[in-house]
């Protein structure tokens, strides 16, 4: 399987739809694919015209191997060796926790969805088998108040997050300006129970109905959301990344949780060690320091940009382990800065095995080993993989 999901046949032809073990003809009327034994019936109806499910069409053991693959061929291109793997932690399907749909108004129709696999075309979805079931029921409802609201030609975005005290909306390029276009918003919002309803324009992001605060629990803690929030995709994968983490970082009773985010690691961590985390998105960082405030937990934050001004070997010196979780640049700055320290444990997380790769040759390059990796795939049937690995000294 090569690495956006096709299939690669000995010659070195790409086929979309194929799986290991398939046979396959080129014939002048097109491709001929004869299932093999890993092969799979795609279970929803816009794939492959969607782009975001590349991978419905192999069997489960097939995308566990993929997922793996992915990462180990990665590593070997860096000249990293692995010590040992966990099984894959799978998210099963209809459990994604948050999306990011487009709109568009053409012809006096509204189109609302994920975009064609490598193209800006709207797919307008009427199934999805990848979204908890209590987001996808807001898709025909979002099709209905968007067609009101959008001007033939105009385009919107729809950021979808659920939260545990319910699911929070934000609508890009929709305007909130007179009584009847916020009377139309904060309606939907009552009717479908929405916890928060924002609206982001020019002047940024307000919040136009808001029930109760959007708070999810991070480590047994509940953190208030900022509006479309990073969180991890699915709770069972955030579940497996944490313990992944936590096995990794073990006794260690100073840590650094760097990229830090909403908390998703230092909140857990906190519970037994005393951690500064740090990241350059304000609002999250805000969040975190208030809630390990209010709790009481042994967390001090940092707002700071970690790509232009990562952690020195000198501010690494008094950790006990560090955690790093960047977004899919990876963290190329900061591994050289660890790579230069005594820290004697890092903990890297990752969504992309190339940048990570990148940034654990660096890593080994200056006296690290890569111990274990947890495999993580938590976008099911997407090429999007995600990992955690423990290096020390």
């Amino acid at each position: 399987m090569a690495a956006r999901g096709d299939g690669a046949t000995a010659d070195g032809r790409f086929v979309q739809g194929a799986a290991v073990g398939d046979h396959v003809r080129f014939e002048p009327g097109g491709v001929v694919i004869v299932p093999g034994p890993l092969h799979a019936t795609p279970v929803c109806r816009h794939v492959p015209e969607c782009g975001g499910c590349q991978l419905q069409h192999v069997t489960d053991s097939a995308y566990a191997d993929f997922v793996v693959d992915r990462i180990v061929r990665a590593l070997a291109h860096s000249g990293v060796a692995v010590g040992t793997l966990a099984p894959v932690a799978m998210s099963p399907p209809r459990s994604r926790r948050r999306a990011s749909l487009r709109a568009v108004k053409r012809g006096g129709t509204l189109t609302l969805g994920f975009n064609a696999e490598a193209s800006h075309r709207i797919v307008d979805i009427v199934q999805c088998e990848v979204l908890a079931p209590e987001l996808f029921q807001l898709v025909a409802p979002l099709r209905m108040l968007l067609g009101k609201a959008l001007a033939d030609g105009q385009g919107a975005g729809v950021t979808l997050t659920m939260s545990d005290s319910g699911i929070d909306v934000l609508l890009a390029n929709v305007a909130a300006d007179t009584v009847k276009q916020i009377e139309r918003l904060t309606g939907f919002a009552a009717a479908h129970d929405l916890a928060r309803l924002s609206v982001e324009g020019p002047q940024g992001v307000e919040t136009v109905a808001l029930a109760r605060m959007p708070v999810l629990a991070l480590g047994g803690v509940p953190v208030a959301l900022p509006p479309a929030p990073f969180l991890q995709a699915t709770r069972e994968g955030e579940a497996a990344l944490v313990a992944a983490v936590a096995e990794a970082v073990g006794g260690a009773r100073r840590v650094a949780d760097l990229f830090c985010g909403l908390g998703t690691f230092a909140l857990p961590l906190s519970a037994k060690a005393r951690i500064m985390a740090a990241d350059a998105a304000g609002p999250a960082v805000a969040a975190l320091e208030a809630t390990a405030r209010q709790f009481r937990r042994p967390v001090e934050t940092a707002h700071r940009d970690l790509f232009r001004r990562p952690l020195t070997a000198v501010e690494l010196g008094g950790f006990d382990a560090v955690v790093f979780d960047p977004p899919r640049a990876g963290a190329e700055a900061q591994s050289q800065m660890l790579a230069t320290s005594k820290v004697p444990v890092v903990v890297a997380v990752s969504c992309n095995p190339s940048t990570f790769a990148r940034d654990a040759a660096i890593l080994v390059k200056g006296g690290y080993r890569l111990e274990h990796l947890w495999p993580v795939a938590q976008f099911r049937w997407s090429t999007h993989v995600e990992l955690v690995a423990v290096f020390r000294r």
